[in-house]
């Protein structure tokens, strides 16, 4: 039973890096006055931005491509794991509502960083964990929390790249909001919503 739900999932990953639905990309959204942006990676995008617009704060998170060094790169071209890129998110956040400081909280809450290059079945290069920072202060946050995790034994290790954000490109147009419009997909079952419930156990005051 192992090995078929092992295949099946390994499955699922390989149709959702085959899908060919439209592959437009979404004009960049502006940043609303007073708001901040943030940047993870945390394996597959769907997931992560699923779990970023459970937040409280958060008024929007989007999928994209970052970490690489190719310009305006596609899916498909990304999930070959050849290009340096990860799936990533950027989350638009208000600062009065919800600090940096528990967005990165909410990061290490919700993926395994003890897996390197993967995150359950999605395996590869571009589903690695990276906090990303904007500043030193960023830095400090995200370095300060994996200290902690670490005096804690939380993890047997911590894989997460702690890298300075560079470029964030915005993915296909279908991907945005993926796991709210296609409730039913077979990978949001066995994958995407299953791991955003387990994360809304672990966080259950950040919610919205």
């Amino acid at each position: 039973m192992k090995h078929i739900l092992t295949i099946t999932l390994a499955f699922l990953v390989f149709l959702s890096c085959s899908n060919q639905e439209d592959q437009s990309v979404q004009p960049t959204k502006s940043v609303p006055a007073n708001f901040k942006t943030a940047y993870f990676a945390a394996g597959c995008f769907w997931c992560v931005e699923a779990v970023y617009e459970s937040v409280k704060g958060v008024d929007e998170a989007i999928s994209g491509y970052s970490g690489g060094v190719i310009k305006n790169p596609t899916y498909e071209q990304v999930c070959t794991g050849r290009l340096q890129h990860a799936e990533s998110v950027k989350v638009i956040y208000d600062p009065s509502v919800v600090s940096y400081a528990t967005l990165v909280d909410v990061f290490f809450n919700s993926h395994n960083p003890a897996t390197l290059n993967q995150q359950g079945p999605d395996k590869g290069p571009q589903y690695r964990s990276i906090a990303f920072y904007q500043t030193d202060a960023e830095k400090r946050v995200i370095e300060k929390k994996i200290n902690a995790l670490k005096i804690a034994k939380t993890f047997p290790r911590i894989t997460t790249e702690v890298k300075e954000f560079d470029v964030f490109y915005e993915a296909e147009a279908y991907h945005q909001n993926y796991e709210r419009n296609h409730p039913n997909n077979g990978y949001i079952q066995a994958v995407s919503l299953p791991r955003l419930n387990a994360f809304k156990e672990k966080m259950p005051e950040v919610l919205k």
